[in-house]
């Protein structure tokens, strides 16, 4: 695989332009000098945590590492010739569509933005991005022309779609613009008057401290939503208690990610015991309140998250053989199995098995592939793998050809 193409390289390639010996940088990051070294060369992946405190450490925004947004593969469709449709509606985001565009009644224009989440829930982001900017000029000109009562669940559905959005440039690596969408976000949450939109904007803004390895801020940020909410999530409906218990996973992998176990498992058992008051647990999937997927099998994949964060791959593929076999896999949406898959990828290379690694990320791409093909830990995950191959398989180089990685 191409040197260039690793986050390891770029880490090292950054540190040298900053006349830095790799010793430094792991003090100035506090990581081991042992991890540093064997991230540059390509020895183990570049984790997500180990990703923040670098960046932190550096001074480059985390896209800088992961080289973000890609290259679009050769086979591939350009997603991100897509993204400034909808970079232009998130800077006109409080001025009226435009005149000529008659919006759909409020019920078709509440089906459509269900329609696009589903398409987000199942990582189809090609054919998200082409839908959305349309949808938001129907939302803003609908919005400047509706009444005072009707405006709020307008504003709300905007909020939905500017959702979809985040996703996007999550996905792709539009640090700056997942910013400003958060923005848009927050901003029509709180035109809606629904606290628990205004909450859930919260927990997206947790994702971004999470990337930005700003872990006690993203901590602290947490545990102020949930005070907002109440100090009983007893007293709160299912969806309070679905975004209530969201944010305690959203603080487990924050905690995870900092390297503080106790606190990562006390958070996580928050979040189980207000999963078990949720409905549906225990047949169909329950009610999917704010997109949140909330409930027992999302709070089974944090335990998995949690363990690969710690770095801990015995932990993680223990965890990970409970959740196939409960069947939770069957509960969650394309996006959220296909996230699994990579997570396991990085605990059976963590473990040892640079076998199971691989096949771990091809399940994932059969799962989600659009999500797999942009998604920074699939790559990384697959040059570590390669590193550690004496001569690459057949299997590994088509996959690489396939993320639009040199060989």
């Amino acid at each position: 695989m191409a040197n260039r193409d690793r986050i390891g390289a770029r880490v090292a390639a950054l540190r040298k332009t900053r006349g830095w010996t790799a010793r430094e940088l792991a003090r100035r990051a506090q990581v081991s000098y042992s991890l540093l070294a064997k991230a540059e060369t390509g020895a183990v992946p570049a984790s997500p945590s180990f990703i923040g405190a670098v960046a932190r450490a550096l001074g480059v925004d985390v896209t800088r590492i992961t080289g973000q947004p890609y290259a679009e593969p050769v086979s591939g469709t350009a997603l991100q010739t897509l993204i400034e449709p909808l970079r232009r509606a998130l800077l006109a985001y409080d001025l009226p569509g435009p005149a000529e565009v008659r919006p759909r009644p409020p019920g078709a224009l509440r089906a459509e933005v269900a329609a696009l989440s589903l398409l987000g829930r199942h990582a189809r982001y090609v054919q998200l991005s082409h839908r959305l900017p349309g949808l938001l000029d129907e939302l803003k000109q609908a919005i400047d022309t509706a009444g005072a009562q009707h405006r709020p669940a307008l504003y709300a559905l905007l909020a939905e779609a500017y959702g979809g959005i985040a996703g996007l440039t999550h996905q792709l690596g539009y640090g700056d613009l997942r910013a400003l969408t958060l923005e848009r976000i927050d901003w029509a949450a709180r035109q809606s008057g629904d606290p628990l939109r205004v909450a859930r904007t919260q927990w997206s803004r947790g994702a971004s401290l999470l990337g930005a390895g700003a872990y006690d801020e993203g901590l602290a940020l947490m545990e102020r939503t949930r005070g907002e909410l109440g100090p009983d999530p007893a007293r709160l409906d299912e969806a309070g208690r679905s975004v209530y218990g969201s944010l305690h996973l959203r603080s487990a992998v924050l905690a995870a990610r900092s390297g503080r176990r106790s606190l990562a498992d006390a958070h996580l058992a928050e979040a189980a015991g207000v999963a078990a008051t949720i409905t549906g647990e225990t047949g169909p999937p329950g009610p999917n309140h704010y997109g949140l997927e909330f409930g027992a099998a999302n709070v089974a994949l944090h335990h998995v998250s949690a363990a690969v964060e710690l770095a801990d791959g015995t932990l993680a593929v223990t965890r990970a053989r409970e959740v196939e076999r409960v069947g939770h896999l069957g509960r969650l949406p394309a996006v959220r199995v296909g996230h699994y898959h990579i997570e396991v990828a990085r605990a059976w290379l963590y473990h040892g098995d640079r076998h199971r690694a691989l096949s771990s990320l091809r399940r994932a791409r059969r799962v989600a592939p659009q999500q797999a093909r942009y998604h920074p830990m699939v790559r990384d995950t697959l040059q570590a793998i390669a590193h550690a191959e004496p001569r690459p398989s057949e299997e590994l180089r088509s996959f690489a050809a396939w993320l639009g990685i040199d060989s």
